[in-house]
């Protein structure tokens, strides 16, 4: 049984409250700003400029695609790292989380050496003729790479909550791995991979520097969202504020529906359907 939530004041005192409104405001006065600075009617006038719609469908494309592929290749892997201990598991786990932490234009650096027409692996695609560099690939790869572990760590914390009980129930009653999986783990998983999802679309949306350095800022083939708010300072503010209220109000919907996923709803029905399993 969880202890009750005491008061902010029972907890901590005014003065914790006092410093934590501080904060508060400090994170919530730039967000207001955004929007106090330009009104809704400047904001859907701005959406019918040409480095608004090119970036916005980039975006739209490019998101798609590099969440289906972080779901593709991490899906296996977050199951894996939650259900097997192997030497140098560890590793694979910290190079896995690894670009959570790296600054975004050292991952451009690094993808740039690994795939660019001199990098490591580029060099070679260039003898065959394949440039991936300031393209809209290279666009797809720097959102992977960025996002992958957001969803990683999630569905890796959704396999991990799921009782390996009811995954050998299955087994000795006669179903295979692969029908205990869709059956029973990836369903009872499901509030945190979705989650996962939406936070990895989030965070290659709002991807900037890896992007720039590898897919460089290119209007109508590398040009995102983040890129155009960049290149929109120096001679549109409308613009950069009406992509940035588009992103900010993304963004913040996106937090929400993950804590919405996680703590209510159907995180809710599905562990009810858990504790009856």
């Amino acid at each position: 049984m969880r202890p009750a939530l005491r008061k902010p004041k029972e907890a901590f005192g005014w003065w914790a409250l006092a410093v934590s409104l501080v904060f508060v405001v400090f994170i919530m006065l730039p967000v207001v700003s955004v929007f106090a600075s330009t009104s809704m009617v400047e904001i859907l006038a701005s959406f019918r400029k040409p480095i608004v719609v090119e970036a916005l469908r980039l975006s739209a494309v490019t998101t798609v695609i590099s969440t289906v592929i972080v779901v593709a290749l991490g899906l296996p892997l977050a199951y894996t790292l939650a259900r097997t201990r192997f030497w140098g598991r560890e590793i694979i786990d910290t190079l896995v989380d690894l670009p959570m932490v790296l600054p975004p234009s050292v991952a451009g650096v690094a993808l740039l050496m690994a795939f660019g027409r001199r990098g490591l692996l580029g060099q070679y695609l260039a003898a065959w003729g394949i440039n991936i560099t300031f393209t809209a690939v290279a666009v797809v790869m720097a959102q992977v790479f960025v996002a992958g572990p957001f969803f990683i760590r999630s569905a890796r914390a959704g396999f991990a909550q799921v009782d390996p009980f009811l995954e050998q129930a299955s087994l000795t009653l006669g179903k295979s791995r692969g029908q205990t999986f869709w059956r029973i783990t990836l369903p009872l998983s499901f509030p945190s991979l979705l989650g996962g999802v939406v936070m990895a679309w989030a965070r290659a949306l709002g991807e900037f520097g890896a992007t720039i350095m590898f897919a460089g800022n290119l209007p109508g083939r590398t040009q995102t969202l983040p890129l155009a708010v960049y290149t929109a300072m120096e001679s549109d503010l409308e613009a950069a504020l009406a992509i940035s209220a588009l992103m900010i109000g993304l963004s913040f919907g996106v937090l929400l529906a993950v804590r919405w996923l996680t703590r209510s709803g159907i995180g809710r029905r599905y562990e009810q359907e858990k504790s009856h399993a």
